[in-house]
């Protein structure tokens, strides 16, 4: 331990002295003796201030995590992770990011091997920003931190980085996990459009092999767009990759054959088709998101009648739709009325329902504030899209795959004069 003291005395004084990147020369040269004593380093930590020795304290709390460590142990070490994450200098721990990825993924991992997920929600966002370049930039740490949002049902949290546009991503795998967890919060806000937009993101994501993550991520994609648009189309964009193209469908037979029965319009064909392949719905945890689909079905049929009637009774509904009672369908109307799924008044008296034109006359300020927003963050998009362009289109090694990739042609392969012109 003499060994790790003098390093406790560097850390101080160096620190104090405010010569960061002394220090840090010194801390490379050290990894060896402290992992040798990783067991014994959680009381070392005492000595220094997280705050003020952040990195000096960064390299001690990597070795003390280092390893395998028991359920004890990692309990004893997630309050200080906690603290050093929530309080440490920004500029010194971005000094060895990679140090802090891991001592992050390992909080991240002891708070689930504890069962409390909860506890590392507010610290993994603390640690996004702090190690984050820039808004744009997707870090390794936001699909953990969405995954933590996940287990403990903390979706709001999750919410807070979704809304961040992404134009710069450090491992594929990240934006992959990202924009599945992301999608996975989002359906459970009931945020289908958000949702389908990250899961479409993995699905067409550029991929040399199918990956179980593009896999369920579009068997949650076919889920989503019949509860949100109440139809699937199994073709896929020009740009997704051909391997997803060619497998996805292959690995998602069910659920093809529910958006087949769905599109049908028929209750019974739907509920047939789930009954038969309910435990591989069980299997996949999507049972929950496949009742959804059963209920927009109902939802699907109602909005039907509104292009045909402008008046019609509740119990007319419940035939119509096959529900088993007026009351039912009562409550479908209500709850789409109020989620402005369509326009409608009832009548409880004689049990009436009036259809009614959408209200929305696209003229208020709040509808304008809308629109202008929505334009200028396009425009925005638009500037950084050319601007990426521009980039990789002077890029040495861009411009260098392109011409090995474009054939060659000499010059006599090209003749001057149309041979129509000849003499």
């Amino acid at each position: 331990m003499d060994a790790v003291q003098a390093l406790v005395a560097n850390i101080q004084g160096l620190s104090s002295a405010g010569d960061i990147s002394h220090l840090h020369v010194v801390l490379k040269q050290a990894p060896d003796s402290l992992y040798a004593e990783s067991t014994r380093l959680l009381p070392v930590l005492d000595q220094l201030d997280p705050s003020k020795h952040s990195l000096g304290y960064l390299y001690i709390l990597e070795a003390c995590s280092s390893g395998s460590i028991s359920k004890e142990q990692g309990s004893a070490l997630v309050l200080p992770i906690a603290t050093f994450i929530n309080s440490c200098d920004t500029e010194q721990i971005r000094l060895a990011p990679d140090k802090f990825l891991s001592v992050c993924k390992r909080f991240k991992d002891q708070v689930m091997v504890l069962e409390e997920p909860l506890r590392g929600v507010a610290p993994m966002l603390t640690a996004i920003r702090k190690i984050q370049t820039s808004s744009e930039h997707l870090t390794s740490l936001h699909p953990e931190f969405l995954l933590l949002c996940l287990l403990s049902k903390c979706y709001k949290a999750g919410l807070s980085i979704l809304g961040d546009d992404i134009f710069e991503v450090d491992q594929p795998r990240d934006l992959f996990l990202y924009c599945y967890y992301g999608g996975m919060i989002c359906i459970g806000q009931k945020r289908f459009q958000k949702a389908l937009e990250l899961l479409h993101n993995v699905v067409t994501a550029p991929m040399t092999v199918i990956n179980a993550i593009a896999v369920e991520a579009y068997k949650k994609y076919i889920l989503a767009s019949l509860i949100h648009h109440g139809q699937f189309s199994t073709s896929l964009p020009k740009y997704t990759s051909s391997v997803a193209q060619r497998n996805l469908k292959n690995f998602c037979q069910p659920y093809i054959e529910l958006a087949n029965s769905y599109s049908a319009g028929k209750i019974e064909e739907l509920e047939t088709c789930v009954q038969k392949y309910k435990e591989k719905f069980e299997n996949d945890n999507n049972l929950g998101l496949v009742k959804q689909v059963i209920s927009s079905m109902y939802k699907r049929n109602i909005q039907r009648l509104t292009q045909t009637y402008l008046t019609l009774s509740l119990q007319d509904i419940a035939n119509s739709v096959q529900l088993n009672s007026a009351k039912e369908a009562e409550m479908h109307v209500l709850q789409m009325i109020q989620d402005g799924e369509i326009f409608a008044t009832i009548n409880q008296k004689d049990g009436m329902v009036r259809f009614l034109e959408d209200p929305e006359q696209y003229k208020t300020c709040q509808m304008i504030e809308h629109i202008d927003s929505s334009i200028q963050r396009i425009m925005a998009l638009s500037r950084k899209l050319t601007a990426m362009d521009e980039n990789i289109s002077s890029d040495a090694l861009f411009l260098g795959k392109v011409g090995r990739e474009r054939q060659r042609f000499d010059f006599d392969d090209f003749d001057t004069v149309p041979q129509k012109f000849n003499i």
